[in-house]
């Protein structure tokens, strides 16, 4: 993959809104995923970015406020560009109460005050179909789905998840490549081509067991 620096990150103005859009040499995950030139929808809120869900309340939305001292807390390295040593994607899937919750674009950049993007870590999204790109700069590091949580923004102090907490089968709990997982779904280390569904409460009619990556991903 090309190494792409920040220096003339791609911005498009919606609603008076600057908001990031793809920025990234990566394949989209889908191919509606929007490219670089297209105009994407803004929220209604300064410095927050849609996840165009099918539930996305407040609690999910992604705010570009503090986007790098997030990126930081999760442990993570603040890059100029995508990392090429190490690159594979996972899937995630969220549901509470038996609906589906929208994994927004653009989680992983660090964006100043203006809408500017200024880097990017080696955890990241670059659209709302749920692929999780991992592309670090170096090999061997481990990466769970906390520290995903945690750039988003959804993962509280108490261990809440986008507000709601508890753990197990009425709480927040895991099924993994369709297959129940009773890890803490905070560290759940991600793996190439996983499947990762993150249920709380009440199971959806149907959860994945798999996700149909594009070719070269």
């Amino acid at each position: 993959m090309r190494r792409r620096p920040f220096s003339s990150p791609a911005l498009v103005l919606a609603s008076a809104l600057t908001v990031v859009v793809l920025a990234a040499g990566c394949a989209p995950s889908q191919s509606s995923a929007a490219s670089p030139s297209s105009v994407t929808a803004a929220s209604d809120a300064v410095g927050t970015s849609s996840a165009s869900a099918a539930d996305a309340g407040p609690a999910w939305a992604l705010d570009f406020a503090g986007s790098g001292e997030r990126i930081k807390s999760a442990g993570l390295q603040i890059l100029d560009a995508e990392g090429t040593v190490e690159h594979y994607h996972a899937h995630l899937d969220i549901f509470v109460d038996g609906n589906k919750v929208a994994v927004p674009a653009n989680i992983g950049f660090a964006v100043d005050a203006s809408g500017q993007a200024t880097g990017i870590s080696a955890l990241h999204t670059h659209d709302t179909s749920g692929v999780v790109h991992i592309e670090a700069a170096t090999a061997g590091k481990k990466y769970i789905l906390g520290q995903l949580l945690t750039e988003w923004g959804v993962l509280g102090t108490d261990g809440s998840i986008g507000g709601k907490t508890g753990r197990g089968d009425q709480g927040w709990h895991l099924v993994v490549n369709g297959a129940k997982d009773d890890a803490d779904p905070t560290s759940l280390t991600l793996r190439a081509h996983q499947e990762i569904a993150l249920v709380y409460g009440k199971d959806p009619a149907s959860i994945p067991a798999s996700f149909d990556f594009p070719a070269g991903e």
